[in-house]
């Protein structure tokens, strides 16, 4: 009896070893739980808008829920750094803007602890970028961009515009037209886009940048016009309204969204992340969401969205230096 219980327990023993490492292989495949794709940043913006329309299609690709995270706070600085000190095995992902890569110097300058380091994240992917165009209201005496930069010339530090907030995207965007022009003009900063946006459309500014997912509506009714479009082309519904660059100032800013990682996040957890995010590209309920909330599909893959953000980063640093400190 001792014998035939001794051999029941072996041969358990054995088929349980054998079994294991297929159940521990099966426990480790990425992503075996929910992913937390987190965004740093109130809802109802940008990249809170870009996260929700991606979340579906990386669902249906993973079989697993994808929990979109707001941590807003600093300027996006408070949830990168969640993301940049989380374990770096891919089930926590950020959804950054361009603003991403200027909050370290923004810290540095002011002569503060920065929240984290740029080597602290890893470039996933480039997704979308969101159209920017330097605006009037319909009575302003500016009708095109050219009275505005003679005007400012006459009048420097008088000319107003409005900013989503120090070192926010208007602001540096603004500033490295400015740079570039040899212009001074007042800086009145507000609490986001949408506020800058009323602050244009009420009078308190001259002018403004807008971008396409909040002003595009005012364009079109024309309580708004349209003097300069920021990025390599021109919009598609405003054909009339040039570019920056062809009217002599190479001082471009996009406003794109792409995912980060914690940096050490295994290769195979990451290429689990780029081949689901390349097939997202390619749902037409992505697309739809886009086109809806007027953002432009924009992708890049790992390799070459690294090189692109190196670059950008590079400038929007410059661009921050040459603002200079704030308080």
């Amino acid at each position: 009896m001792h014998i035939r219980n001794w051999i029941i327990a072996t041969i358990t023993s054995a088929m349980a070893s054998f079994f294991m490492p297929s159940l521990t292989a099966a426990q480790d495949v990425f992503p075996s739980r929910p992913v937390s794709l987190l965004v740093p940043f109130p809802p109802g913006g940008v990249a809170d808008i870009v996260a929700r329309s991606l979340a579906p299609s990386l669902e249906k690709t993973w079989g697993q829920s994808v929990v979109i995270v707001n941590r807003p706070g600093a300027g996006g600085a408070l949830g990168t750094r969640q993301v940049a000190t989380a374990k770096p095995d891919g089930y926590t992902i950020l959804l950054a803007l361009a603003s991403v890569s200027t909050n370290p110097e923004q810290e540095r300058i002011n002569k503060r602890p920065a929240a984290f380091q740029l080597n602290q994240l890893m470039p996933v992917a480039r997704l979308s970028v969101d159209q920017m165009m330097l605006a009037v209201r319909k009575e302003s005496k500016y009708k095109t961009l050219d009275d505005v930069v003679k005007d400012v010339k006459n009048n420097p530090g008088k000319i107003s515009y409005a900013s989503s907030g120090v070192y926010g995207v208007y602001h540096v965007a603004t500033s490295m037209f400015t740079n570039e022009a040899g212009l001074s003009m007042n800086h009145i900063p507000y609490s986001g886009g949408p506020p800058a946006l009323v602050a244009l459309l009420s009078g308190e500014v001259d002018v403004s940048l807008v971008t396409r997912s909040v002003g595009v509506s005012h364009l079109k009714s024309g309580t708004l016009r349209g003097l300069a479009a920021w990025g390599a082309e021109k919009w598609s519904d405003f054909p009339d309204v040039p570019t920056l660059k062809s009217q002599g100032f190479d001082a471009d800013y996009q406003l794109w969204s792409g995912l980060f990682v914690p940096s050490g996040t295994p290769s195979d957890v990451t290429r689990v992340i780029r081949e689901a995010v390349k097939k997202a590209m390619e749902d037409p309920q992505f697309k739809a969401s886009l086109a809806q909330n007027n953002a432009s599909q924009a992708y890049m893959d790992a390799p070459e969205f690294k090189k692109f953000w190196d670059e950008d980063a590079r400038r929007l640093t410059d661009a921050i230096q040459k603002i200079g400190p704030t308080n």
